[in-house]
């Protein structure tokens, strides 16, 4: 019953720490009746990605975590949380392949608006070319590409800023709270 939820690696043989994660997410949601997102109105029309990794997260075969979220009017639309595909050469590779998929992301977001005649604030930005990510293949670079024809602003975020840790990182629960609050994931019983 619980394997539905497992990651799709773990699935053929599931261990008893997969059902234990499974179960405290259902206990949580059970819990929490009243979170959920909050859309107010007449907040900026900005569209917002933030992007993280967590360098070798996954311990069998030490591939790299990514994680990002995605933010309409200060409130969360989208999120993303998964393994990546190849196994990162350092910190630097596992954090532009994340930054990658955030691009990605953000330019269907933004062309999906366009198609429904919105219009958002661009999002790219930094040309530092930094000897660590040398190594890193091209097919990374179309940032630079869409940074150059000015589709997305790339900022560096300060770790204490960055959303995206909550779907990539263990948490306490004040810093989980807070990154939940921060996505505009609220309690409706203290809305109002």
């Amino acid at each position: 019953m619980f394997s539905v939820c497992l990651c799709a690696s773990f699935q053929p043989a599931p261990k008893e720490s997969h059902l234990t994660a499974v179960k405290r997410i259902l206990w949580y949601l059970k819990h929490t009746p009243s979170i959920g997102l909050w859309y107010p109105e007449g907040a900026k029309l900005e569209l917002l990605g933030y992007s993280d990794s967590d360098f070798t997260g996954y311990r069998v075969d030490c591939k790299s975590a990514s994680g990002g979220c995605y933010l309409l009017r200060q409130s969360l639309v989208s999120w993303l949380s998964k393994k990546q595909n190849c196994v990162a050469l350092s910190s630097a590779e596992a954090e532009y392949i994340a930054t990658g998929a955030c691009c990605t992301q953000i330019l269907y977001m933004k062309q999906s608006l366009l198609d429904f005649g919105i219009s958002v604030v661009k999002i790219a930005k930094n040309h530092v070319q930094h000897s660590r990510t040398k190594h890193i293949g091209i097919r990374h670079h179309f940032l630079r590409g869409h940074e150059a024809k000015g589709d997305s602003i790339l900022t560096r975020v300060r770790f204490e800023d960055q959303l995206a840790d909550i779907f990539t990182k263990p948490l306490d629960e004040s810093t989980f709270v807070r990154l939940r609050s921060e996505l505009n994931v609220l309690d409706s019983s203290n809305i109002m």
